[in-house]
């Protein structure tokens, strides 16, 4: 199994250095270039090929091997970076993102998303039933430990690190890792796929996706799995910083601290399922855990506001609150993994000319799930109010737990 686990763990490392570029390190580029803070806001529709998966996810399922498009697609990669440190870094005074940057970053993140369909579909193809918990867990890691490298580690060599030298050493990285994926022996390995006789019509492409047993109710969980807790997650921290925790003291927990709690999390949940585990016992347990710290965080979102309620330095109250921001992300990491399992093991059902279209749809869904929330928590705390709101995202995070109730006989 290390064999299989060592390759995927590099390639899901660099699989997340993206996300980690343009989360954190480009926009700090971008606004010590002298661009304003709405220009620098706006470089995130260059995210848009990432909800178009589905797109060409069918090509990659009808077209050669998923090693093949691995390959080209991280080698693509570190060409367009090795473009981008050709380019001149933007300037102070321009109106915007230069259009040459602009077109190389949106290929970018084409060529990632790219890279994440062949990946999640070679990873659905190489792991055994018995190895997708380990397997799941250095996916959710190595791809959070990518993005921390690439948003935070180089933003600190930023200062010694000129805009040339910064993107030759990412061209660098993934052309190692396009090596590593043509020449790692357990790839090698994979089946040939069958010619494909003739691309099918999206309409039957799709009713072939859904007829896989337990679809329809996979779907149906990751699109709401997340719900309460990505709107708790986004923002509990912000209420914090109202009640006069520093952003400094915030970062470091909210940021630093979120980060090891979830990979601890992701560890656990890799090691449960490891141990032979059942995946539906233990993904209910972990909902249920993770209701029971939602609903003490909501208790103290109610304490807050409490008269003499005190969050300075030392009390008891502000460590209860900055223990409950890596709860709940420890948590989060914990039934992200498991839940990743489920999807793959949903996903081995699939013929495998369907698989990189099956896993793309669940990855697509349950993004969007994360992403709904996350951006209309704001919008409703500032309607409803933080009591009634948080009440919401708590009666949300209990529906996944009621939902279990009706899960098929392929998600045991």
């Amino acid at each position: 199994m290390r064999g299989k686990l060592l390759p995927l763990a590099g390639l899901y490392l660099v699989q997340g250095m993206p996300y980690g570029l343009q989360s954190c390190l480009l926009p700090v580029l971008l606004r010590a270039g002298g661009l304003s803070l709405t220009r620098v806001g706006l470089a995130k529709v260059l995210y848009t090929p990432w909800l178009l998966k589905l797109a060409w996810a069918p090509l990659v399922d009808a077209q050669g091997s998923v090693r093949a498009w691995l390959t080209r697609s991280t080698a693509g990669l570190g060409l367009v970076c090795g473009l981008l440190a050709g380019l001149p870094p933007p300037g102070a005074g321009q109106a915007g993102l230069p259009a040459a940057v602009a077109g190389l970053l949106l290929l970018l993140n084409l060529g990632a998303a790219v890279q994440d369909v062949a990946l999640d579909a070679l990873a659905v193809q190489l792991l055994e039933p018995a190895e997708l918990g380990p397997g799941n867990t250095v996916q959710v890691v190595a791809y959070k430990l990518g993005a921390a490298l690439a948003g935070g580690a180089l933003l600190a060599l930023q200062p010694t690190l000129s805009w040339p030298q910064l993107f030759l050493l990412l061209a660098a990285t993934y052309w190692l890792a396009a090596a590593l994926a043509w020449a790692a022996p357990a790839l090698r390995r994979l089946p040939q796929p069958a010619p494909s006789k003739q691309r099918p019509h999206t309409a039957h492409l799709l009713r072939d996706v859904l007829a896989v047993p337990g679809t329809l109710w996979t779907a149906g969980f990751v699109l709401t799995y997340k719900l309460g807790e990505q709107g708790a997650s986004s923002l509990f921290p912000l209420l914090l910083l109202d009640h006069g925790v520093s952003a400094p003291e915030l970062g470091l927990w909210n940021g630093v601290g979120a980060v090891v709690c979830s990979i601890a999390g992701s560890s656990l949940g890799g090691t449960l399922l490891a141990k032979h585990w059942e995946l539906l016992p233990l993904l209910k347990s972990v909902l249920r855990i993770r209701f029971g710290g939602l609903a003490c965080q909501t208790a103290l979102v109610f304490h807050l506001d409490t008269l003499g309620a005190s969050m300075g330095p030392g009390t008891i109250l502000r460590g209860s609150a900055l223990l409950s921001l890596c709860l709940q992300h420890f948590l989060g990491g914990l039934v992200t993994t498991v839940t990743f399992t489920g999807m793959m093991r949903c996903s081995q059902l699939a013929p495998r000319a369907l698989q990189a279209t099956h896993y793309s749809l669940l990855a697509t869904l349950e993004l969007l799930g994360k992403l709904l929330l996350g951006a209309l928590a704001g919008g409703l705390a500032d309607g409803l109010g933080s009591h009634p709101c948080f009440f919401l995202l708590l009666a949300l995070s209990a529906l996944p737990i009621m939902y279990l109730g009706l899960a098929p006989s392929t998600f045991l």
